[in-house]
């Protein structure tokens, strides 16, 4: 194979009688290197995406989150959060409550999404207050000594587009939920609902529709009376330590509430979103491999040409004693060494690119600068993306060579 390769590298280097088939030669390799690029470059633009909805959304999901697998609601999620702080990795524990609901702030109502949080949730659980965007986070009750004022809430951007609320301390904001446990009074229709008076203290801006569409950050003890639960809730939300591995703590976690519940880390929690980024991912690859493949033909054509070029250079090695296997391993790593070179140009080419996007932002997204959160194309390169795109150009580079190989003359 050390013959075979020596030589396939002279007739590649060496130049050719005519001067087309080197022109045909660049060409080939050109295509490789461009489609290569191609995949580098959508791939970290795929990756920078993803980076950024984890990003986002770490200022509102919980690095762990506990549910219950059956039924809506936890029994006793005070004591159990209690318990679970006391796990090692674990920094913070909080139960949460989030349900529907309906606002109603004027003459205009909606259907919202309520989550109650308890106090102290903001900058322990997660940074939910850095989503603020107009006023503050208001889903903290104040203390005791205030408890007669009316328990602030924050609003998604959605909730105050379509209500038309602004953070306030004089219009309220009015909550309504179906008693759980009550019958329908055609006489009395407001019976069946259970309502709670707020104030508008911030509004909030994730970036993400789920998020920005109808929620409303409430208090716990707010969401729990409407709701009639006592110290249940929907939800255990965890914070971990710094120096700790998150594997490892939620693997404890899961030991610690047995059975009946299921613990999920942020991915698990958007599943469904990074689920469709990455089917979008691979399924933009296997497009563009496929282009590779078209170029590749061009591959088959340099070999074919090559042989043709070197018809009298074969004829002495045959003389010499060089089987005709010997011959097409050489012509098909002649093939590879091809598709190689231009694979590598091509990741060289588009790592380098895509280090200048990430540090120069020198492609922008079009559109409103004042309506977009971002306003360049992210990227990231990871190495495992590296891998197996040189994986692809040298399985299609092995098999375009081993397909020209087939254009030998007989002895």
């Amino acid at each position: 194979m050390r013959l075979e390769l020596k030589i396939a590298g002279r007739y590649l280097a060496a130049r050719k009688s005519h001067s087309a088939v080197n022109i045909i030669s660049m060409v080939s390799m050109a295509g490789v290197a461009v489609a290569t690029v191609a995949m580098v470059v959508v791939m970290s633009v795929f990756n920078g995406f993803t980076d950024l909805a984890e990003s986002r959304l770490s200022h509102v999901d919980p690095v762990l989150k506990v549910f219950p697998e059956e039924g809506k609601y936890i029994e006793g999620a005070d004591s159990l959060a209690t318990a679970l702080e006391e796990l090692s990795g674990v920094a913070a524990a909080a139960p949460v409550v989030e349900d529907q609901a309906l606002a109603m702030y004027h003459d205009r109502q909606m259907p919202v999404t309520i989550k109650g949080l308890p106090r102290g949730y903001d900058g322990v659980i997660v940074d939910i207050g850095r989503t603020v965007i107009d006023g503050v986070f208001g889903a903290d009750r104040e203390p005791d000594s205030l408890a007669l004022e009316p328990p602030g809430v924050s609003v998604s951007i959605g909730v105050a587009l379509q209500l038309g609320v602004r953070p306030s301390f004089f219009d309220p904001l009015t909550l309504y939920v179906p008693r759980r446990m009550a019958r329908y009074n055609p006489a009395n229709p407001a019976a069946a609902f259970r309502a709670e008076g707020t104030i508008v203290k911030g509004v909030t801006e994730v970036d993400q529709a789920e998020y920005d569409t109808d929620y409303i950050y409430v208090p716990l003890d707010v969401a729990r009376n409407l709701l009639d639960l006592d110290d249940g809730a929907t939800a255990i939300e965890l914070a971990a330590s710094p120096d700790a591995d998150l594997e490892d703590v939620a693997a404890a976690v899961s030991k610690a509430v047995g059975t009946g519940y299921r613990v999920v880390d942020r991915r698990q929690q958007q599943e469904q979103a990074f689920r469709m980024i990455n089917i979008e991912k691979w399924v933009t690859l296997l497009m563009l491999a496929f282009i590779l493949v078209i170029a590749s033909f061009n591959i088959i054509s340099t070999l074919s040409m090559i042989i043709i070029d070197k018809t009298e250079s074969i004829t002495i090695l045959r003389a010499l004693g060089c089987s005709r296997r010997m011959l097409r391993r050489v012509f098909m790593l002649q093939g590879w060494m091809v598709s190689l070179i231009g694979g590598i140009g091509g990741i060289i080419i588009g790592v380098g690119l895509c280090l200048a996007q990430q540090y120069g932002k020198f492609i922008k997204i079009s559109g409103d600068p004042a309506s977009l959160s971002i306003d360049a194309y992210p990227v990231k390169v990871l190495p495992v993306d590296l891998i197996i795109i040189a994986a692809i150009v040298a399985t299609i580079g092995a098999i375009t060579g081993l397909v020209a190989t087939r254009f030998l003359p007989r002895e």
